[in-house]
């Protein structure tokens, strides 16, 4: 869209269907829709946040862009998301910008990928000698995280969320864990 198409679209009241940067920083809510679709139901009412019982979703502020101000975003690097059971957020979402999507007759639907997990090393007390734990009870998804000779953390990044409970969990400071947005571009393939 150049120069002249946006501002015509703008002038008109249309969404402006390319998503702009985004920020390292934030994810949106669970289930969320493909960003332009995203963008295009979602009104910025609020709900979604207000449902969170761990005030864990919180509105962009303008800096993020004419689009996206107003509308729902997690912070994981401050905050996690506890995937609740029903997903109230998700509930609340009366325009359908937040979905579990239909699998037919399966019982529970895919959990939402919502980020990228992954351990340092060079950070993680268990990997410099003495055993720690503190993560260990902190993952939802049964296998996600497991422990190397019993010890060590690893995630499973094909079970792997990333809603940051472990992160949370974590004793040390800077965290030991890293919490990075998942960006899918035409040339990249989904995540395993």
């Amino acid at each position: 869209m150049n120069r002249r198409e946006l501002l015509t679209a703008a002038w008109r009241g249309e969404p402006n269907d390319a998503p702009g940067p985004r920020s390292l920083r934030w994810v949106r809510p669970p289930y969320a829709l493909d960003e332009p679709d995203f963008l295009r139901k979602c009104t910025g009412c609020g709900d979604c946040g207000t449902a969170c019982p761990h005030q864990t979703i919180f509105a962009l502020p303008a800096a993020s862009g004419w689009r996206a101000e107003g509308t729902p975003a997690l912070n994981l690097l401050s905050r996690s998301c506890h995937m609740c059971d029903g997903w109230p957020c998700v509930a609340a979402c009366e325009t359908g910008a937040l979905a579990v999507p239909d699998h037919g007759n399966e019982e529970l639907p895919e959990l939402p990928k919502l980020a990228r997990a992954e351990i340092d090393s060079d950070a993680c007390i268990a990997y410099l000698g003495p055993e720690c734990g503190a993560c260990a009870h902190a993952c939802p998804v049964p296998g996600a995280l497991h422990f190397e000779m019993g010890i060590r953390p690893v995630i499973r990044a094909d079970l792997c969320t990333g809603c940051a409970l472990c992160r949370e969990a974590c004793v040390v400071e800077t965290k030991a864990i890293s919490i990075s947005p998942i960006v899918h571009t035409a040339n990249t393939p989904e995540p395993s």
